[in-house]
């Protein structure tokens, strides 16, 4: 069991990390442009209890590219990304998100598909020339590459994450 948890403030776009409830580092973030919600498909990211479930990149040296949680063996660069405009940049470290309410961000409801881990939901790093604290991301939570370093480092496996507006 952790003392540790994270909350996300889509309103501030902000990640709070926290440790037997004291406030140990914050950091700027990128939610999603198209908003906050639950369903797959919608671009959107997901609120409410989430729990780490899978950290993915330890010991990857930073600006490597995942697709798919698998490390590609590329190195982010801008000639990188003017080759592959269309990629949704995933960057040196990738914290998997699972939804904790049934119904709501895990599972399936009356309009499909509400599971925030078979949505894909990540906090991850993303390209340095990205802005943050601006709603850019297809639904993850991006972060410069040296926060999420950082964040992956302090992070347990099971550590709880809230996002709220």
């Amino acid at each position: 069991m952790t003392n540790k948890t994270i909350t996300v403030s889509i309103a501030q776009q902000m990640l709070f990390a926290f440790e037997a409830h004291q406030l140990v580092a914050r950091y700027p973030i990128s939610s999603a442009k198209n908003g906050v919600g639950q369903q797959q498909g919608s671009g959107c990211t997901p609120l409410g209890g989430h729990r780490v479930c899978a950290k993915v990149g330890e010991g990857a040296s930073i600006n490597s590219v995942f697709v798919a949680r698998q490390a590609t063996g590329e190195l982010y660069s801008p000639m990188l990304a003017a080759k592959h405009p269309q990629r949704d940049w995933i960057l040196s470290r990738v914290i998997r998100l699972q939804g904790t309410q049934l119904g709501f961000n895990l599972g399936v409801n009356p309009l499909g598909c509400c599971d925030s881990m078979a949505r894909y939901i990540y906090i991850h790093g993303a390209p340095d020339e990205l802005p943050m604290r601006v709603p850019l991301s297809h639904g993850c939570i991006r972060m410069r590459n040296t926060d999420v370093i950082a964040l992956f480092a302090w992070v347990d496996l099971h550590t709880p994450v809230y996002i709220y507006n």
